[in-house]
């Protein structure tokens, strides 16, 4: 009985949109564009088509892509419109160019997400075509963004395998053993070092070329990449050299053996970029599933040829593992140029951990601050400020300081957070000679006037601050600051400040900051003897805060005695953002103040 063939899939409706405005484009530039046979449907739906592109006129600049009169093209139709048209070529002559995937894709889309527009149809696919072509002919592409990936241009990911981050500054140019240091089950951390027993080693292998065919799916393909470089090489010194297939086994195999039975075995190749060659190496990592693991460590000492080797090692799946490169010397931080930048590095002090000092303090924390030191006057922790603290419910009747100090730990490994008693104690009298910043969020004047008290020590090193909102809605922000050479604290020149501030009509929206609050503006949220608190909830209280973070990472670059008054753009208030600087007033009487802190 003969089989019957399986029914050729139908091109879908926008299929057939896109092939006609193929044509009809074709049509209105025949000298240009021919559209060469009948598209191709494939099984999974997609549809290709052959196209002829003239480009003897694209002008070629000194180490731009070579192209003939005319191209050829294959375009993948997609069967719905959210997914942009792809370019391929017939051929790999192009492999090596910077935005060209796995050797034969072109990368006209970086970012389809927001640059692909259905409405655009086939002119936008071959607008976007002809830039690239004319880009890649006259050298224009960005050495430091173009083909990221070194390896085929393309992220290697499976799904179910975790991600390894890498750290440490190792430019990775040498071939070593390193050690997965298990976090969780979906990371792993590579270092130089084994963190305890459940480590697992592995080879760290430097590549001479890149990978512009991308590393392929099982480890035969992986060999091959290895040992086969990539069209027109360049001149490789003996530092660039990097391991044969052979060398990449043999590491391969011992590592295996060191590490216990049913375990993946794990590897990292060091690829060289493209373009950059005296740059830190990509970093691609992959693993052979547990069983063929197990089949290495049983296998004798490795072959010197692919062939030779186990089919069930040799034809093996890799599968390939997220690797999140944070090493400084390739990422930059997502907050460059942000004025939270001055805080990276540097010793900040947090005195009061509730509303304003739990938010300010992990805002500082993820602005790269190398130490925080927390001060709390021991409250624990209750159900009833989650609503607008920054805590959990497994904090509930622990000491906020404690809390938020575990917290903040959780935020980064790098970070140093320890806990000291609240002012005055004498162990925070070292804190202005020893800290960049204080940060008083406690709304207390016992410890503003020990605020005050460090302001006039000699050699005062770090800038002093005070954040507190307003009563009513916690939607209002004052930022008092005295700079070092400042003999007065932040008390003092707030002080000053209210009596500026109430003096001035234009300045009316933020009297009510130093002004008594009326019986209606504060609530008690408890019944019985409970102390009166303000109104406000988690996003007024994180939006006011990071106002103020962000006023004072623009003080620290040149820090200026002073208050800066602040307001959330859904109060409407005018001016939204004020600075007062500070004019000594040594004779004025404090004005009343009431402000938010818990």
């Amino acid at each position: 009985m003969t089989k019957r063939k399986p029914p050729v899939p139908a091109m879908r409706p926008w299929q057939q949109t896109l092939l006609s405005g193929l044509r009809a484009l074709a049509a209105q530039h025949r000298e240009d564009l021919q559209v060469l046979g009948r598209p191709q449907i494939l099984p999974d739906g997609l549809a290709l088509i052959t196209i002829r592109l003239r480009t003897a006129d694209i002008q070629r600049a000194e180490g731009g892509l070579v192209l003939g009169e005319a191209e050829e093209f294959v375009l993948g139709l997609p069967s719905i419109e959210w997914v942009p048209p792809y370019v391929l070529t017939p051929h790999t002559r192009f492999a090596g160019t910077p935005h060209v995937l796995e050797g034969r894709r072109l990368c006209i889309y970086l970012d389809a997400g927001r640059e692909w527009n259905p409405e655009g149809g086939i002119p936008a696919v071959f607008n976007r075509l002809w830039q690239w072509l004319t880009d890649a002919a006259g050298n224009r592409f960005d050495a430091d963004t173009a083909l990221y990936h070194a390896v085929g241009g393309i992220l290697h990911r499976t799904d179910g395998a975790p991600t390894i981050v890498a750290r440490e500054p190792d430019e990775h140019r040498t071939a070593h053993t390193g050690w997965l240091n298990p976090r969780h089950d979906h990371r792993l951390d590579l270092s130089t070092r084994r963190a305890d027993e459940h480590s697992l080693r592995l080879p760290v292998m430097p590549l001479s070329h890149h990978l512009p065919y991308a590393a392929g799916h099982t480890l035969a393909d992986v060999l091959n990449r290895i040992d086969n470089l990539p069209p027109e090489p360049t001149q490789l010194s003996n530092q660039q050299r990097g391991v044969t297939s052979s060398a990449f086994m043999t590491a391969l195999r011992h590592a295996a053996r060191r590490n216990p039975q049913g375990t993946c075995q794990y590897f990292v190749l060091a690829v060289p970029h493209p373009l950059l060659r005296a740059e830190p190496r990509f970093l691609l990592a992959g693993r052979l599933p547990a069983q063929a693991s197990d089949a290495l460590r049983r296998a004798p000492n490795p072959a010197q040829n692919l062939s030779a080797l186990p089919a069930g090692i040799r034809d093996s799946t890799i599968e390939w593992c997220y690797l999140s490169d944070e090493r400084e010397s390739v990422t930059t931080r997502r907050d460059t140029q942000r004025p939270v930048t001055t805080f990276h590095n540097i010793h900040v002090h947090i005195w009061g951990c509730g509303g304003i000092g739990s938010w300010a303090a992990e805002l500082i924390a993820r602005a790269g601050a190398a130490r925080i030191t927390l001060s709390d006057p021991g409250t624990p922790v209750t159900g009833g400020l989650l609503v607008r603290q920054n805590y959990m419910e497994t904090d509930v009747g622990d000491n906020k300081a404690t809390a938020l100090a575990r917290r903040l730990r959780s935020l980064r490994d790098d970070l140093t957070v320890d806990v000291r008693p609240p002012p005055p104690s004498s162990e925070l009298l070292d804190a202005a000679q020893q800290a960049d910043v204080i940060i008083d969020a406690t709304v207390s004047i016992t410890a503003g006037r020990f605020l005050d008290l460090l302001a006039g020590l000699p050699g005062r090193r770090a800038v002093l601050a005070q954040m507190t909102a307003d009563p009513t809605t916690a939607s209002l922000g004052v930022l008092t600051v005295s700079a070092p050479g400042t003999s007065h604290g932040p008390s003092l020149i707030d002080h000053t400040t209210g009596l500026q501030v109430l003096a001035d009509p234009s300045l009316e929206p933020y009297h009510p900051l130093w002004t008594e609050p009326e019986p209606s503006d504060e609530l008690r949220p408890t019944r019985g003897c409970s102390v009166p608190t303000f109104h406000g909830s988690a996003a007024d209280l994180v939006g006011t805060t990071a106002a103020l973070v962000t006023l004072l990472g623009m003080q620290l670059r040149s820090p200026v005695s002073g208050t800066h008054l602040c307001a959330q753009p859904h109060t409407g208030t005018q001016p939204a953002q004020h600075f007062v600087p500070y004019a000594s007033r040594p004779d004025a009487p404090p004005p009343p103040t009431v402000r938010v802190g818990t």
